[in-house]
């Protein structure tokens, strides 16, 4: 079993697809959010319902399914030298993706993201431990 931090855009791109491929996945590996994620997911509830094809019913078993599979933590057991080293690396990228970076650094666990923008200029600060979840996908 891998642990890994995952942003919101994976979540949700999980959500949507309803992909039975994916139960194997959430099953052995173990899916960290920061609390942070249930704003966005929240935000965009509506957009979730009409871009799946599940059914409502269907929809709503998925949900749980995969909200069972994952490991929400609130943001206040981030360190504040770590969310200030997080804040840093992000200043020039996106400080939104905070909590997520914050997470990864603090749990030392890589972060799947498919935000492109996000993980050049992470890697482009030198975070090295992020992944594009289309690349975590071709790797398993």
């Amino acid at each position: 079993m891998t642990d890994f931090v995952i942003d919101a855009n994976v979540l949700m791109s999980i959500l949507i697809s309803g992909k039975a491929g994916y139960r194997p996945i959430l099953s052995f590996n173990t899916f960290i959010l920061p609390d942070f994620a249930l704003v966005e997911i929240e935000k965009y509830n509506t957009t979730l319902k009409t871009k799946t094809r599940l059914s409502k019913d269907r929809f709503v078993e998925w949900t749980y399914f995969v909200f069972s599979q994952c490991t929400i933590l609130p943001q206040y057991i981030l360190a504040d030298e770590i969310v200030a080293k997080s804040a840093q690396i992000l200043e020039k990228i996106d400080l939104k993706d905070l909590s997520y970076v914050a997470l990864s650094m603090q749990l030392d666990v890589p972060l799947l993201t498919r935000d492109v923008p996000l993980y050049e200029g992470l890697r482009k600060q030198g975070y090295r431990n992020v992944m594009l979840f289309e690349d975590f996908l071709r790797k398993i």
